[in-house]
């Protein structure tokens, strides 16, 4: 289902329920030609393939800005980096640009795997849109 909604500064957002699993679950947002996925929950060897999927299949020439709210992730093991990191370079395969938002706990992890850098980390999803 999705909504549009005008905010004070006129643009249009159009929201949409995504049908993950049941330990993720996520909203996509598009304003200003750029497509937010806010997710909550665990992304993790369970949740990873249907995550994978659904967000390689917004991802095209054509929409190609994305921010990735993972801000409200409790949790994300190997397999939701292997995600990330493949959902970045289908990104950049398109000429496109990823932001990531990060709470204390995924910085941490991709911290570990030194790929902070390589996904682009933003404290604040006003900083990655400023960013993408």
């Amino acid at each position: 289902m999705a909504i549009l909604t005008t905010t004070r500064s006129k643009e249009v957002a159009i929201s949409e329920q995504l049908n993950l699993t049941v330990s993720l679950r996520g909203t996509r947002e598009v304003r200003n030609n750029c497509q937010i996925f806010h997710l909550i929950g665990q992304l993790d060897a369970f949740s990873e393939p249907t995550f994978q999927k659904i967000i390689s299949g917004y991802i095209s020439d054509k929409a190609n800005k994305i921010v990735l709210d993972l801000s409200q992730i409790d949790f994300i093991d190997s397999s939701g980096l292997g995600a990330l990191v493949r959902i970045a370079k289908q990104v950049e395969n398109v000429k496109g640009k990823m932001q990531i938002v990060t709470n204390p706990r995924v910085t941490q992890t991709v911290k570990m795997v030194r790929l902070e850098k390589f996904l682009k980390l933003q404290n604040s999803l006003d900083e990655a849109l400023k960013n993408v």
